[in-house]
């Protein structure tokens, strides 16, 4: 035998995020079940699996009683996958089970047909010697032995033969046969449950969880993956508290003096702002700011569009003195267009992490909640993904954006997700009536490190970019939108310099 019980370390299944979930891989001589409903991906993390075994060296094997060797193949080769070192033994049911007259026969009645396969199977394995298995699937086994005690027997008789003979196994079900059965729950090392969800809108969701596994702390609960072509991709569920860093927490300016001195001097590193505002009041400009502060000293950054086309962005962009298609080229700027439709909060959460971990990226934005949120109306939990990934964040000394437009434009406004208590700064995008005109206006409602201070500013945003004025002294009722006049003379952006 290729592994023998003595030898140490896990059986790595060939998917990086499943190992991780699995706190390492699967455990040497055991028996594990990979369940879901058909089209869940458990062939293919079964391929993966005893590739991953024949690229140490190992032998394997798979049995399947339900796919042909050619669909097999066919399944490998659209992962771009030869299969080359896997053995594949092919489970054909006679041919006279075609013959309605021999259908009635006693020839071949459930218990013949369970005994022959069984012997099929061990036959085929005592040919290979096999260091890793894979039988597809259960449902075959469990119609074959018409009821559960037998096929509860006819499994730990499978368990007890492979733990004896040294071999680490993977048995598949497509749920097909009796959804409420859970005989194979007890007897399995551990259980591997795949699942797809078809939302209303979008493409269909898939996640994976590890139900059991026995001895062995994994990562519980829920994990998003995908099928892309040459396999799995899983995402484990992020737990901030995992990925605590050291640094140091200096203030980061954006460049522009009236709103660094609005800060208190800038943001802290390892923080997150969150901008608030109607639409149209340069949320995303503000954001751009600090990205660009992050270039000059020598940085990246990245940003995550949801909301607009990357082709106008950096047409607006450089309208307003920022020339972002060379620092994307170059990879100062990492833009990522965003159809969240199609995409995951896991796989989301992965590709930031990414960015960050693989990367080195200091300055996040994330452009917007809004889009984030509407295109996973089915996701009850978003709130909770974007707490752990803004941890994560500040615990990597990374600085996040965020922007979320408010319903509603002068007067009362109302922000369509609740995310304030997660940021560490609020800055708040308004806009007002004065003099015959509509004027913008940018206070910080919330700061946690450091002073800021507490006066209203007017901005503007023309061809030169962003210019922030002083504190608005002598007005009152900005932030309602129709504000008075109470000063001696005016303080508006514009008629100071006249």
């Amino acid at each position: 035998m290729a592994i023998t019980a003595e030898e140490p370390g896990d059986a790595r299944t060939g998917i990086a995020g499943l190992d991780d979930v699995l706190g390492g891989g699967l455990k040497r001589n055991r028996v594990f079940l990979f369940e879901g409903a058909p089209g869940t991906g458990k062939t293919t993390a079964a391929l993966s699996y005893l590739m991953a075994g024949a690229a140490a060296g190992e032998k394997v094997l798979y049995v399947t009683l339900s796919e042909t060797e050619a669909e097999l193949r066919d399944t490998a080769a659209s992962h771009g996958w030869s299969l080359e070192g896997v053995e594949v033994f092919e489970l054909v049911p006679p041919e006279n089970l075609l013959d309605e007259h021999q259908q009635q026969s006693l020839l071949y009645s459930s218990d013949l047909e369970l005994g022959e396969t069984t012997r099929m199977i061990l036959d085929a394995v005592e040919r290979s010697e096999p260091s890793r298995v894979v039988i597809d699937s259960l449902s075959e086994i469990r119609l074959l032995a018409q009821g559960s005690l037998r096929y509860r027997r006819q499994v730990l008789a499978l368990k007890h033969y492979f733990a004896k003979h040294g071999a680490t196994v993977v048995l598949l079900d497509d749920l097909t046969a009796e959804i409420s059965d859970k005989t194979v729950h007890s007897v399995a090392h551990g259980v591997v449950r795949l699942e797809e969800l078809a939302p209303e809108y979008g493409a269909e969701r898939r996640r994976v969880r590890v139900t059991k596994y026995r001895g062995r702390k994994f990562r519980g609960g829920y994990h998003d993956f995908t099928i892309k072509t040459g396999g799995l991709e899983i995402y484990p569920r992020l737990v901030s508290s995992e990925h605590k860093t050291d640094f140091d927490r200096t203030p980061l300016t954006s460049g522009v003096p009236g709103l660094d001195e609005l800060l208190g001097g800038g943001l802290d590193r390892g923080s997150s702002c969150l901008i608030l505002g109607p639409a149209g009041t340069g949320k995303s400009l503000m954001a751009l700011y600090f990205a660009m502060s992050a270039i000059q000293r020598g940085e990246k950054a990245a940003l995550f569009v949801f909301d607009e086309e990357l082709g106008l962005l950096f047409e607006r962009a450089k309208g307003l003195g920022f020339n972002l298609k060379p620092l994307h080229d170059e990879g100062s700027l990492v833009v990522q267009q965003v159809d969240a439709a199609e995409l995951s909060p896991g796989e989301f959460t992965a590709n930031v992490r990414h960015c960050v971990r693989e990367r080195g990226i200091r300055t996040v934005i994330i452009d917007s909640l809004n889009g984030y949120q509407a295109a996973m109306p089915e996701e009850h939990f978003l709130l909770l993904h974007m707490h752990e990934l803004l941890q994560f964040l500040n615990r990597q000394g990374a600085t996040t954006f965020l922007t979320v437009a408010q319903h509603g434009l002068v007067g009362e406004t109302k922000a369509p997700v609740d995310v304030t208590y997660l940021a560490d700064t609020v800055l708040l995008l308004r806009y007002f009536e004065a003099a015959g005109e509509v004027r913008r206006a940018v206070s910080v409602i919330k700061k946690r490190s450091g002073q800021h201070e507490k006066t209203i500013r007017e901005y503007e945003i023309d061809q030169s970019g962003l210019n922030v004025g002083p504190p608005l002294t002598e007005f009152q009722g900005v932030l309602r939108g129709v504000p008075n006049f109470v000063g001696p003379g005016s303080g508006l952006l514009g008629e100071r310099s006249a």
